[in-house]
Parts: structure tokens; sequence; C-alpha cells
């Protein structure tokens, strides 16, 4: 049997709220006890204010090394649609290694910043000629490389993508990497499952990519293709999406969906920007999780979620980093709330209720949203993986702050500088700010940029 390790912390965010003096004991990679008001014991690692790691629930790995390349005007009005051909041109240049390198420097960039599991949202499947790999899952083998070596934990969420369009057009060059038939796609969600099977609580899903690139048909298929593991799909993520599906269904995207297909908590809508408020309420009666990514939802000039309507319907969400151009938990929550106030301009609109803090509705609601949307447990609570993240309370934006004002003032002040540790399955992975890891995952990143560009 493994040895039981115990963190003491000065401070800890439980489940039910803020406890004092809290003593941790892991084994085996999960919580196994939880003691409030409690002396730490010859040992223990001592620490100052314990936070659960964050889910991040929306990840395409690869876009790591495009970061900084889009940002160019081009002859006509920038927009997704531009930055989707840079994507295509992008792409085609990584194989497996230059996958692995990109993976891993965003994983230990997620990690350092307190996420502590990702939902890779993956669809690059094959060879760069659109032919497949020997093994369906080369590319999923990579990811899966990525996350051992930094030890982030992983939800797999293999892409279904079979069309440019909606109804069935057919796809384009550029997306000749990632597309499959039903066939296909089962092949390659079955190789996948055996990619990360060595991986400690990895789980797997799948995912449709957008209702643009599946018909009616294809999308029925999936759910029983799922084995009860987490769904995502990308959906009124632009406003010429909207309008082509207007065109196609005479219905909005989040309107279709939840006209045709049985959506239930094992949902994460991701994007879903573009809702009326009938729209935002009927979604949030499914149970399913909103999947947001506000720096890159800004980065790409996508639009502001419907978050008054969709909250005051009790709406679920978690955050992602989706194109990955900017890496940062905090700022990921910072800009979801601070999107919401320039949209409505008005201040600290996710809570609910009056004196309510913003960090507090922010944070707790991501983690359980995060959690559910990548098909684990969240929290820090017995049963749970011991992912965690320590605040250094010495920093200057938390000294002397009393408890129910700390995630105020890590989210909207002190941000990432004020992470001092983090542990995945009780091991830790990141000590004074730094992954363990991330010389050489830097280094390895470095050599593989030098060639692709």
């Amino acid at each position: 049997m493994e040895p039981v390790d115990g963190l003491h912390f000065r401070l800890a965010r439980l489940a039910d709220g803020w406890a004092r003096n809290v003593r941790l004991s892991v084994q085996g990679g999960r919580v196994i006890g939880v003691e409030r008001d409690r002396a730490p014991v010859a040992g223990d690692a001592r620490h100052g204010i314990a936070l659960p790691g964050l889910p991040n629930l929306h990840s395409h790995a690869f876009q790591r090394g495009m970061a900084g390349l889009a940002e160019r005007r081009g002859p006509s009005d920038d927009s997704f649609w531009t930055w989707r051909e840079i994507m295509y041109r992008f792409v085609d240049r990584i194989g497996p290694e230059a996958l692995k390198a990109m993976a891993a420097l965003a994983y230990v960039e997620m990690l350092e910043t307190g996420f502590t599991r990702v939902g890779e949202f993956h669809y690059v499947h094959h060879s760069p000629d659109g032919r497949p790999y020997d093994n369906p899952a080369e590319m999923a083998t990579a990811l899966a490389a990525a996350a051992d070596e930094t030890g982030i934990g992983l939800t797999l969420l293999p892409v279904f993508y079979a069309h440019s369009g909606f109804g069935g057009t057919p796809p384009g060059a550029g997306q000749r990497r990632f597309v499959c038939d039903p066939d296909r796609f089962a092949r390659l969600l079955e190789a996948s499952r055996a990619a990360v099977a060595t991986l400690p609580d990895a789980q797997v899903g799948l995912a449709p990519h957008s209702l643009r690139a599946v018909t009616p048909d294809e999308l029925a298929l999936l759910p029983a293709m799922a084995a009860g593991g987490p769904i995502h799909i990308h959906v009124a993520e632009q406003v010429r999406e909207v309008e082509d599906c207007l065109a196609w269904s005479g219905a909005r995207p989040v309107e279709w969906l939840l006209d045709h297909i049985e959506v239930d908590a094992r949902w994460c809508l991701v994007h879903a920007t573009h809702m009326r408020d009938d729209e935002a309420a009927r979604m949030a009666r499914t149970g399913a999780v909103a999947g947001l990514c506000p720096i890159t939802e800004a980065n790409l000039g996508d639009g502001l979620f419907n978050a008054p309507a969709y909250l005051a319907a009790g709406g679920r969400f978690g955050i992602g980093s989706d194109s990955n151009v900017l890496i940062d938990a905090s700022e990921e929550l910072r800009l979801l709330e601070y999107g919401q106030r320039l949209g409505h301009r008005g201040r600290n609109l996710f809570p609910q209720s009056e004196g309510h803090s913003s960090g507090h509705a922010l944070f707790d609601a991501a983690v359980a949203g995060g959690a559910q949307a990548l098909g684990v447990s969240g929290g820090l609570q017995v049963g749970a993986a011991a992912d965690l993240v320590s605040l250094d309370d010495t920093h200057p934006s938390l000294a002397g702050k009393a408890p129910d004002t700390v995630l105020d003032s890590w989210i909207f002040a002190a941000g990432r500088t004020a992470i001092d540790g983090v542990w995945r399955r009780g091991r830790q992975v990141v000590v004074g700010g730094r992954h363990v890891r991330r010389a050489a995952v830097e280094a390895a990143y470095a050599d593989v940029m030098q060639a692709l560009l």
C-alpha cells in the first residue's frame, strides 16, 4: 500500500467553503482525509492558501505554436474565418513530434497558472496528406505523451469532422487532416482509448466539431459512441455561423441542437456566444455546461456570451484556453467578468445575490462546471484526485486579506504571480511558480518551432 502524505494549509477552499488550518491526507493520488482546525504533524508539507485545481475544459494544444502569428491585418476585414485560413496553413506542418512539444509547453503553462486537467478537443488526426497513420491515434498518442511528461490530467475528446458547411458540404483541402466517416471515427475512438490507457484517471469522450461539420444523421450516431463519456461541441461561436444555420434550417444553432438532440449533463456547448434569452434559458435547463473561453473569444472577435439570461436560469459553466494564445486561468476568469461589465456597463455581474463575491461566483462555478464537463469529480474533498493549487499568502495582493476576499484578490489583482505550488494527484509539479520540467519542455518546443518556422 502506498504511504499517506500530509499537506497542511493555513487556509483552504473546501467544497463547502473556507476552512482554517486544514490538513489533507493523500494516498494513491487521491484525497483520503480532510481535517479542519488541525495542527501540522511531523513530515507535513506546509503552505499558505489551498485552492482546488481548475479544469480547463477546452484546448486545441497545437495552436500554442500559432500564438502571435495571426495578429496582422489582412486585405479585408479580419475575423474568425480569416484566422482559420492561417490555422489551416500552420497545421499542415505539424507531425506527432511537433504536436507533442507544443502540447507539452501548453500543459506546463496551464499547470503553472492553476489548471490541473485539460479537455483536449483533438481534431488533427491524419498525416499531412490526409491519409490515416498506421496507428489511427498517432497524434492522440503524442498528446498522451505530453500529458504524461507534464503530469496534467487529460480528458481526450477525439473530434468527428466530416463536412465544411451546413447540410453536408464536402470538406475542403485545408480540412483533410481532420475528416472521418463514422466507421473510420469508430476505429479512431477505439485507438484513442488505448492511447491514454496508461495515464492515471484519464477520460475519453468525443466531440462533434460543430453543426456545420456533421450532418443530422451523423450527429445522431455519436452519443452512443461516447459510451457514457463527455460530449463537447462548438456551437454559435460566430455571427456568420448563426446566419448560415438559419439559411440551412430556419433555426439558430443552439435552437436547432436542442430541438433535435437530447442534450443533457454529459454535454458541453463550447462558446454558445450568440444566443437569445430563450435559447440561453433552454440550454440552462438541460444541465449541460457552457464552455467559455474569453481570451480566445476576445482574440477572435467572436462576441460576448449571454451571461445574464443564462445565469438567471441556473446555467452551469466552465472555462477553457481554446487557441492557447495566452494561457492563464485567473485571466480567463477575470476577462469573463470584465467582458460582461463592458457589454452591460455594470459591475459584479456573475454573482446572483446581493453581497456575494464575484471571485467566489466565478471560481466555484468554473471548478464544478469544468469537472462535470470533463467527466471527473472536482474540489478538495475525500475521494477526489489530489489536484490543488497553493497561493503565497505573503503576496502583496493577498497579505492581510480575510478569507472571503482571497479569491477576489487573486483573480482581479494578483493573478498567476501569487501561485507558488501546484499538485497533480498529490505530486507537486509546480514549485515556486515554475513547472519542474519547464526547462526541458521549453528546449524541445524551441527546437520544433525553429524547424517549423
